[in-house]
């Protein structure tokens, strides 16, 4: 037990940052305090759907190194010992535990406390939660003391159990996509055999995803330079409809960005053709963004495209249980186990867990970064010959075309109203007639715009230049 109590405590160490289920003390004792930690761990710990929360004495609270302690757990608080002093003063019983250790020749504390059942976790009549660092009475945020009954009453927020937000959904882009890995599904049964509906027979939250309608935004941005303080060259939108259509568009779109390099050097008889990026660590990182996204939050994941690479962001974090080692090993533990199901059963990807170490395999353990409520993977770009610093709008193998700050926003203008005059975009970025006369010739001349139809009745189009 120690073993993997020790192991679990090396883990909370490698967090960048103290959450709302875990705190690092070195010889801190107020036994008040610890009574109102206690409660707020708790219920912090329910509301974020881990099964413990951890208080730990002999950790640096800075850097997280183990610095040993001198506290004792089994000290006395005003003549009573503080074991029992919590103990009768929290409520309900929640069985919180004291352990002590040796780590790296030093002592460490432990209390594990588990995480609230059925009703809040109260210390002195009072219920706690955590708000970042601090310990605050729940009665002041009424919106987090909702949250936590229902998680308490219904169980934490799930694709399966949470309502989706329309009731009137349609499935053609479903069938038609199980249909095209041969499988049938039936009219009949499909609803219940893909776990669509929740205890009261409304669709749910995967019905939602799954639907014709999701209306769940998914984009692709692409950047002119290394960040998103770079001119934004261009956004696509792949959402909005069945998550298994918009998955295939964007790994498809990857396919687009991802430019065949002709190498030249030490060329002796035949030219090597380099990738821009290795297609197949893309393909799992996209499809672990869509398995492992917080899709409760309403939001799908982010993809960024810089000048030097593709950052993929997925949000939340690991699922309850799992750790960094165990994640990097390809110990699929899912965030969204029936989602999953669905993945696995049409091929899209494999319980065995290989889609992580295989972007390891490529781009080391450094491609990913676990953010506070999200993790990002960064898919680096291998450029052979230099292009500069913007990403451009290189697609498939038509040359780089490099677009000005106006410019791009002209572009962006005529992609929401393509009926746009030169005035209307006088008056929109407030650039004056010149400007944007020399601006839009340009950009026509480079066949980047062009106008269908007369100067009066005709229209702007973008072409598949800017994409």
């Amino acid at each position: 037990m120690n073993n993997q109590l020790e192991s679990k405590i090396k883990t909370l160490c490698k967090m960048k940052h103290e959450n709302e289920w875990v705190e690092f003390k070195e010889n801190w004792f107020e036994p008040i305090t610890l009574g109102i930690y206690i409660s707020a761990i708790s219920n912090s710990a329910a509301l974020l759907d881990e099964e413990f929360g951890y208080f730990i004495w002999g950790i640096s609270d800075n850097n997280h190194s183990i610095e040993g302690t001198d506290f004792d757990p089994n000290q006395d608080y005003k003549k009573e010992p503080l074991k029992h002093f919590l103990a009768r003063q929290i409520t309900p019983d929640i069985g919180f535990k004291f352990d002590e250790l040796v780590i790296d020749g030093k002592n460490v504390v432990c209390l594990t406390i588990p995480k609230a059942h059925n009703i809040p976790t109260a210390f002195m009549k009072v219920r706690y939660i955590r708000i970042g660092s601090s310990k605050e009475d729940i009665s002041k945020y009424p919106s987090k003391e909702v949250e936590l009954f229902n998680v308490l009453k219904n169980g934490f927020p799930t694709v399966d159990n949470i309502e989706s937000a329309n009731q009137s959904l349609s499935f053609s882009q479903l069938f038609t996509y199980y249909a095209g890995k041969g499988i049938e599904l039936r009219l009949s049964t499909f609803k219940k055999s893909l776990h669509f509906l929740t205890k009261t027979g409304k669709y749910n939250l995967l019905a939602q995803l799954l639907s014709d309608n999701s209306d769940i935004s998914i984009r692709v941005s692409l950047f002119s330079g290394t960040d998103k303080t770079a001119p934004l060259f261009s956004v696509r939108e792949f959402g909005k409809c069945c998550i298994l259509v918009s998955l295939d568009k964007i790994i498809e779109y990857g396919d687009v960005l991802n430019l065949v390099q002709a190498d030249e050097r030490n060329r002796i008889v035949e030219r090597q053709d380099i990738t821009l990026f290795q297609s197949k660590p893309f393909r799992e990182a996209i499809i672990n963004a869509f398995v492992h996204n917080k899709w409760t939050s309403k939001n799908g994941p982010i993809i960024s495209v810089f000048s030097n690479r593709i950052e993929i962001i997925s949000r939340g974090e690991l699922s309850g249980g799992q750790t960094e080692e165990g994640f990097f090993a390809g110990e699929s533990m899912p965030v969204n186990q029936r989602l999953a199901d669905i993945f696995m059963q049409l091929h899209i990807s494999e319980q065995s867990g290989r889609g992580v170490p295989k972007i390891v395999a490529a781009y080391g353990k450094k491609a990913f970064d676990f953010r506070e409520n999200s993790i990002a993977v960064t898919i680096p770009f291998n450029w052979i010959n230099k292009t500069g610093d913007n990403v451009g709008d290189k697609v498939g193998d038509k040359a780089v075309i490099q677009v000005n700050k106006t410019q791009a926003l002209i572009i962006e203008e005529m992609r929401d109203n393509p009926n746009i005059t030169l005035l209307e975009l006088q008056k929109t970025l407030s650039l004056g007639r010149t400007a944007i006369q020399n601006n839009v010739s340009s950009l026509r001349k480079r066949q980047i715009i062009k106008r269908v139809g007369s100067n009066k009745n005709g229209y702007w189009e973008v072409t598949d230049k800017s994409k």
